[in-house]
């Protein structure tokens, strides 16, 4: 296993999953590579943050709308800036793309040639689930290559 792709949300969570990502990655002398998908502005508007590994979410809704995708890209670009940093590894590389997220994990993973996708599941359960499925269940299903799915709780 050389390259491992850690695939990282806005969620909370993300920092058990870049941490856990990143010592699996070191164990195995793997290259690590960070990615975040981003959506269309409107997925973000009714989402709430917390403060992780120095990001604190969106400043102006407002502008996100209005520049949507340069203002999308700088932001994600920032968190995974944020999020090497925290990780303090300098080599780490670091990937925005925009699309459906599972569908753009798997074709970034195929694409940069990964041999190792790692992914957080949010737990999530009931009409939640039913409506919009799983991302990391999605991207399990439909891989040619290993998925560490790293379970975590709504926090």
């Amino acid at each position: 296993m050389k390259k491992i792709l850690i695939a990282l949300d806005y969620n909370p969570s993300a920092e058990k999953i870049a941490e856990t990502g990143h010592k699996l990655a070191k164990a195995m002398g793997a290259s690590t590579f960070l990615l975040h998908v981003y959506s269309d502005a409107s997925y973000y508007a009714t989402l709430s943050y917390s403060p992780i590994m120095g990001f604190a979410g969106f400043n102006d809704l407002d502008t996100i709308q209005s520049h949507a995708v340069e203002e999308m890209q700088r932001v994600a670009q920032n968190y995974l800036d944020k999020t090497k940093h925290h990780l303090d590894d300098e080599t780490i590389q670091t990937v925005v793309r925009n699309g459906d997220f599972a569908e753009t994990i798997l074709n970034t993973a195929k694409d940069l040639n990964i041999d190792i996708v790692v992914i957080g599941s949010h737990s999530r359960h009931g009409l939640e689930k039913i409506l919009s499925g799983s991302t990391a269940e999605k991207v399990l299903h439909h891989s040619s290559i290993p998925v560490f799915i790293i379970p975590v709780k709504e926090v």
